[in-house]
């Protein structure tokens, strides 16, 4: 038997999420609905001897906690395979049958790489960290907010190719500057309950006082770019500021990057201010949540690295 590390990337519009459901009620079946379980299907191409399963680089939740809609630029996962003769399997040859595989059934997954590791590797818990992206665009020459309520938003130019990509604001005044300030507030060590989202899975770890707090190591913000096509890079560019916001930390909770791009978002667009972000943290409760924030759409994140010690 040997372990396999997958490199792998993603667009995440079509799938349920990332993890693959299990009905113990049921017959065991592959989730085609779910990158692990499209991962799994065409592993199968292989015929190993051992049942097939994939473990995930990301915390496992169920249906009702999966983030449907995520991206990912680079994501992994690690499974064990045996072959009938004992020998470990190319490593070459199965990044290019599985993309093979994948292409063949029209699905947008991409192996990046495969590696052999260690028996005793594991691709979550060894993990020192990762990097979210979110990608989001502010309209250079917003409809007004009398525009806005006539829908006259839902006018404006959006690029085809950036559908579920990408976070469209046709908000009628956007402060990047004061968004990049407040930003500051959530790196270092902080109880982030307020900011996240409550799953329906049952995590008796999740009662723990210590359990919603984490270490943010890192917020970016930056000028994006559209990844649209002539003609429509060029009128993408002279319609919308683009920004990206990157944020690392070793884990996060649940929809806790969202909840912070929607709190900055909120305060970009004049409907918070600081207090409002500074009590959100300083007071960590279900509760303190403004509900002037609007949780920010899945089709702007990406998980753009998960790291290890050796990268």
């Amino acid at each position: 038997m040997h372990r396999y590390l997958l490199n792998i990337s993603y667009i995440g519009t079509t799938f349920r999420g990332i993890q693959k459901t299990v009905n113990k009620a049921e017959q065991p079946r592959l989730d085609t609905q779910s990158i692990q379980g499209c991962l799994e299907l065409a592993l199968r191409v292989f015929h190993p001897v051992n049942e097939i399963q994939t473990v995930l680089s990301s915390r496992v939740h169920t249906i009702f906690s999966t983030d449907a809609g995520v991206h990912a630029l680079h994501s992994t996962v690690h499974v064990d395979l045996e072959r009938p003769n004992g020998q470990p399997y190319d490593t070459t040859t199965l990044t290019g049958v599985l993309n093979r595989t994948l292409d063949k059934q029209r699905l947008p997954i991409r192996v990046l790489s495969s590696q052999l590791v260690a028996d005793t590797f594991h691709c979550r818990y060894h993990a020192t960290g990762r990097t979210y992206l979110y990608r989001f665009a502010v309209n250079k020459h917003p409809p007004s907010e009398e525009d806005n309520f006539r829908n006259k938003a839902y006018e404006a130019f959006v690029p085809v190719e950036e559908i579920d990509r990408c976070y469209f604001l046709q908000s009628p005044s956007f402060d990047i500057d004061r968004v990049r300030a407040a930003s500051q507030l959530f790196v270092g060590v902080h109880d982030f309950r307020t900011f996240m989202s409550i799953s329906r899975q049952k995590n008796l770890s999740r009662d723990h006082p210590m359990f919603t707090v984490r270490k943010i190591d890192k917020i970016s913000i930056r000028p994006g770019g559209a990844v649209a096509v002539a003609p429509n890079a060029a009128l993408a560019a002279a319609t919308y500021n683009y920004w990206d916001i990157e944020i690392k930390a070793k884990s996060f909770l649940y929809k806790q990057v969202r909840r912070i791009v929607g709190a900055l978002i909120a305060l970009g667009s004049g409907r918070i201010d600081e207090r409002c972000i500074y009590q959100m943290l300083t007071i960590p409760s279900k509760n303190s949540w403004d509900h002037r924030v609007l949780l920010a759409p899945a089709c702007g994140l990406y998980l753009c690295r998960v790291h290890y010690r050796n990268n």
